[in-house]
């Protein structure tokens, strides 16, 4: 009882932290098993394990299953004979179930400005966990974003640590400052991220990626960075552009990459108005 305790508090740890793992429960035993029906251990997004069902090849094929499982973001049953399809000497079969727990999707705003401020509480009504990163604190303060992480100051060795940059996070850059814009770009461009976009107008998306270019990044890590970036709305007001930042994000989401054209040339107003 005192391991099952355990489990369920590591699991409370997690969700509140929003980190992502898998419940393993063994639902059906027939025959000889090291573990019987009811029997729980987690598997961590990392490949780590807490608690066992039973330990050896069975173990070890559950958990390369339910890695997959929090991959793919779907739940699933695995059978198997653990002395005919695992060599095991118990003689008899198991069958759990993978139950997925997903945490937020990680959505990280470089720059606390007009946009950032009207996108945050979008992006928290459609499921992200929100991180700003502003090097002034009276922008990226609870008070104007309630509930989100926040990190101030643009120094790559310090955000690199503090942020959750991965293959579900998705990042938003939309600073002051074009040339920090840019050097976030570069930074962040060879990273595998889920989604990456740049707020600004086309002449600024064209001269960037003649810099990219210039600097040898490969043309396929430019062309999946979104810029301008928002779904082809017509919108102009930071509002409104915040509106078509988060429909694309849906987009990203349900259907892999955006499907409609570039944002609007005024975006780049945004960028004005905050220097």
């Amino acid at each position: 009882m005192k391991a099952a305790v355990g489990l369920w508090a590591e699991a409370a740890r997690l969700a509140a932290a929003g980190v992502g793992f898998a419940w393993v429960t063994v639902v059906r035993t027939a025959g000889s098993t090291p573990r019987h029906v009811g029997a729980r251990m987690m598997v961590l997004e990392d490949g780590g394990i807490l608690g066992t069902i039973g330990g050896g090849r069975w173990e070890y094929k559950v958990t390369e299953a339910a890695r997959a499982a929090l991959a793919a973001g779907r739940s699933r049953a695995v059978r198997l004979h653990l002395t005919h399809e695992l060599g095991m000497c118990c003689g008899g079969e198991m069958e759990v179930f993978i139950d997925v727990v997903t945490a937020p999707p990680p959505l990280v705003i470089f720059g606390a400005g007009h946009v950032a401020l009207a996108l945050a509480p979008l992006a928290h009504s459609i499921g992200f966990a929100l991180w700003v990163v502003d090097e002034l604190e009276e922008f990226a303060s609870e008070g104007r974003f309630p509930g989100a992480q926040l990190v101030h100051g643009f120094d790559t060795p310090s955000w690199a640590q503090a942020l959750p940059l991965g293959p579900r996070t998705s990042v938003l850059i939309a600073t002051r400052d074009h040339a920090v814009d840019q050097q976030l770009l570069e930074a962040l461009i060879g990273r595998e991220l889920g989604w990456l976009g740049v707020i600004g107008s086309r002449g600024k998306a064209g001269r960037f990626r003649r810099r990219l270019e210039a600097r040898g990044v490969a043309g396929e890590r430019i062309a999946r960075v979104r810029m301008p970036v928002g779904l082809d709305i017509g919108a102009e007001t930071p509002e409104e552009i915040a509106v078509s930042i988060a429909a694309e994000l849906i987009q990203v989401r349900h259907a892999g990459q955006p499907r409609s054209g570039d944002a609007p040339a005024e975006v780049e107003v945004e960028q004005e108005t905050e220097k």
